[in-house]
């Protein structure tokens, strides 16, 4: 597919087909189902979203960091034609199949930690949280989980509950799985000044041994960068020092890399980023099959086979298609210059975030690594969230052709997920939109 990759809008936004289309929907799509752009996307290359009234997006939201290596990747196209062609489906725990095992063996070589590793595949990160904590369960044979303030896991009934924010993902849905314990996570920006990640984690520790117990606690989870949460990179140490109390007590140590691995911050995981993190389990998702619905549980062999047969799995998990499409996606990374472009991303990109908080004092914080970027907005002279700033800016960069999501436990933080194989040009350009939309306040 040829999509010249090039912002243009020939309509205002939504056009009119496009509002045909969303009537159309709320006669036919459950309401609970959102639109954050009701524009209807007929095809997408790289990072360009092409609209059906042919208005061109330049897209910095990846679907959630999905696409991470660009719409419509040429080798992820070429491995699904020809997998979808020969083998659609058997169900992997029935009758096994190639494309699900070299997804396992790659992800096993590429997880950090000086162990040996198995994997597992299923449908979703949500799905695949729950399977780690249910592997850290039987491992452990304890029952309580703690995860941390500002987190997200998903939409299922266990991962409902790990969540930290109510709206939009819990409210009016309970009641939720219990033995989950919410503690203090390190958010450097709102943290008392001064505050190590070593100190950090100390009142994280002290939470957890006071509320649940060391002994009772049969995994820790967390987002090495939190996702929804507004792109938190915990203080420096913060890492290390909960990995290794958690091995001290014989706790599963869980890194939810579903939004931040994958080559999307410039390392194959996040958690490479800081030395003595070493979880024991990954949940991965999203970038790892250019849009395919898979995911996985990677991590130490004895917590992976601590399950009997058929305790862990599902119908779909796996799917032959998807799992050729990883493949694909992986190979890519492996043969080289994928990680480099996340980082070269990061140095187009942060310099002129930086540029802008110093302009405009409505920017507390730019924060991120690699091609996982946002800025938190704040009421000027304040640390004070300001998410009505975030919605004039949302809604002006998407009246202009340029596709940005908000995120952040108060909705005040900007996230910038472009796919890796977007140009120089269409970067700076998109950033040009976003300080138009801010000089507008």
């Amino acid at each position: 597919m040829t999509i010249e990759q090039t912002r243009k809008l020939v309509t205002s936004i939504p056009g009119p087909k496009s509002q045909a289309l969303h009537q159309h929907r709320l006669q036919h799509v459950g309401h609970g189902v959102g639109a954050t752009l009701p524009v209807y996307i007929d095809s997408a290359h790289g990072a360009i979203l092409v609209d059906v009234d042919g208005n061109q997006f330049i897209d910095m939201g990846s679907g959630i960091g999905v696409t991470t290596i660009g719409h419509t990747n040429e080798g992820v196209v070429k491995a699904v034609s020809e997998q979808v062609a020969k083998l659609t489906h058997t169900l992997f725990t029935v009758t096994p199949y190639v494309p699900y095992v070299e997804v396992c063996e790659i992800l096993n070589a590429h997880m950090p930690g000086n162990f040996v590793k198995r994997s597992a595949l299923f449908n979703s990160g949500a799905e695949a949280v729950e399977n780690a904590i249910k592997l850290a369960r039987k491992f452990t044979k304890r029952n309580e989980i703690a995860v941390f303030d500002h987190a997200y896991h998903g939409r299922t009934n266990l991962t409902m509950a790990m969540n930290f924010k109510n709206m939009p993902y819990a409210d009016g849905f309970g009641p939720f799985a219990g033995s989950v314990t919410h503690v203090p996570m390190s958010y450097p920006f709102h943290d008392p000044e001064g505050m190590t990640g070593e100190e950090a984690a100390q009142r994280a520790i002290n939470y957890m041994e006071k509320r649940v117990g060391a002994n009772n606690l049969a995994a820790v989870v967390i987002e090495p960068i939190q996702g929804e949460g507004g792109f938190i990179v915990p203080a420096p140490g913060f890492l290390k020092a909960l990995s290794q109390w958690t091995h001290a007590n014989g706790i599963v140590l869980v890194a939810d890399e579903v939004q931040a691995g994958i080559a999307r911050t410039g390392k194959f995981f996040a958690s490479e980023y800081e030395e003595g993190f070493e979880p024991d389990l990954m949940t991965i998702a999203k970038g790892i099959a250019g849009g395919m619905p898979i995911s996985a549980v990677t991590g130490r062999a004895e917590i992976m086979d601590s399950s009997h047969p058929g305790g862990i799995g599902g119908t779909f998990g796996g799917n032959p298609v998807a799992a050729a499409a990883a493949v694909a996606v992986l190979r890519q990374i492996e043969a080289g210059g994928v990680l480099e472009k996340a980082i070269h991303i990061e140095n187009i990109m942060k310099p002129r975030l930086l540029d802008l908080m110093a302009k405009y004092p409505v920017i507390g914080e730019i924060r991120g690594r690699g091609a996982m970027l946002a800025i938190e907005f704040v009421v000027p002279g304040t640390r004070t969230p300001n998410s009505a700033a975030v919605d004039a800016i949302v809604k002006y960069a998407h009246t202009n052709g340029v596709l940005v999501l908000n995120a952040g436990t108060y909705g005040n933080v900007i996230r910038f997920l472009p796919s890796l194989a977007i140009s120089d040009e269409l970067l700076i350009e998109a950033l040009a939109v976003i300080e138009q939309g801010i000089a507008s306040l």
